[in-house]
């Protein structure tokens, strides 16, 4: 049966970080300021900022979707999709968001898809989010050249990766140089499936999709944020749209970086740090405004991700979740071991 202690455990350990980048924030403004900001903040425009952040949940499940069916699994409609995508939201707390691969568990379950077939669509989603989000930012560092190095290296990072999936010859004689390798032969024919996975998802056209998407969502978000500091009192104008795009850009692209539970702390302090610096706001506003963007997109989504996995429990794990078995622990092992650890028989 599915262990939830432990998978409630695992969500509380990142909850605790949060609380603990809370108790920083607020440290770093001043309790009362921020509890009359808050007071004071424009709450009417809490919807739109809502229907922003599902916006851009919305573009990034119909670009999931479009992945599945890229790789051959076309027995799964876009309602499913998009609930999986959103699902997999609840692990987002864990390092470097792992937890979110629980999505190959689930397609598994629902359309029998091969774990190791599937998995770069949850893989290449983070890889063109963060593409998506060094595009935005790089527009910002443009004008602000003390953000370009950190940037231009996440940038590099990534599309050195993209180029390298693409040359296929450089590709397979890597794959090929593994084989010869004892700890790396055991799994490389698991190592070939997902390459051509990756391959696929990341030619150009699926590619200019992906990123298509990313820009569309991530924009939207980043209009959120834009709204939040509507709401604060901060003066209006088209150049703080921008400016809000691209804290959010270079905070998700930190955050993202750090490896950390949903990134936190890293992409608090960045876009605090942005907010104080960039536009001069106060410690309190700054503070504040980091406090209201990362409760309407990262706890939001962890939220609607929770509520997913609680009414489609069954669908998602299966119609047996009740009755004695591996637990959700060791199916995730399972899968694990299919992706690259086990060998082949």
């Amino acid at each position: 049966m599915i262990d939830y202690n432990n998978l409630l455990r695992k969500l509380f350990i990142g909850f605790g970080f949060g609380i603990v980048v809370f108790i920083a924030l607020v440290l770093y403004g001043d309790v009362r300021e921020m509890g009359r900001l808050l007071q004071d903040f424009r709450w009417g425009l809490m919807p739109a900022i809502l229907g922003l952040t599902i916006v851009n949940y919305l573009v990034r499940g119909a670009r999931f979707h479009y992945y599945l069916l890229k790789l051959g699994v076309n027995n799964i409609g876009l309602w499913t999709s998009l609930r999986i995508f959103v699902g997999g939201f609840a692990l987002t707390l864990t390092p470097g968001k792992f937890g979110e691969l629980v999505r190959v568990l689930w397609l598994k379950n629902l359309v029998n898809a091969d774990p190791v077939k599937v998995a770069p669509a949850t893989v290449v989603d983070r890889i063109v989010d963060g593409l998506t989000m060094a595009i935005l930012a790089s527009l910002g560092a443009l004008a602000y050249p003390q953000y370009w190095p950190a940037v231009a290296v996440i940038l590099t990072v990534l599309v050195a990766g993209i180029i390298i999936v693409q040359i296929r010859p450089l590709a397979l004689w890597c794959l090929n140089f593994g084989e010869k390798l004892p700890l790396v032969a055991r799994f490389v024919h698991h190592l070939h499936t997902l390459y051509e996975s990756a391959y696929e998802l990341l030619r150009f056209k699926n590619l200019l999709v992906g990123l298509g998407a990313g820009l569309i969502g991530w924009s939207a978000e980043g209009v959120a944020f834009y709204l939040v500091l509507i709401g604060l009192g901060v003066p209006n104008s088209f150049n703080l749209t921008l400016l809000a795009i691209f804290t959010l850009a270079i905070g998700s692209l930190l955050g993202g970086a750090s490896s950390s539970p949903g990134g936190l702390g890293a992409a608090e302090a960045s876009m605090a740090g942005i907010l104080r610096t960039v536009i001069n706001l106060s410690e309190n506003v700054a503070a504040t405004a980091t406090l209201l963007i990362r409760f309407f997109t990262l706890w939001f989504g962890v939220g609607l991700g929770i509520l997913t996995v609680i009414i489609w429990r069954k669908m998602l794990f299966g119609p047996n979740m009740d009755q004695p078995g591996p637990g959700i622990d060791k199916n995730l092992e399972l899968v694990d071991s299919e992706l690259t650890y086990e060998q082949a028989s």
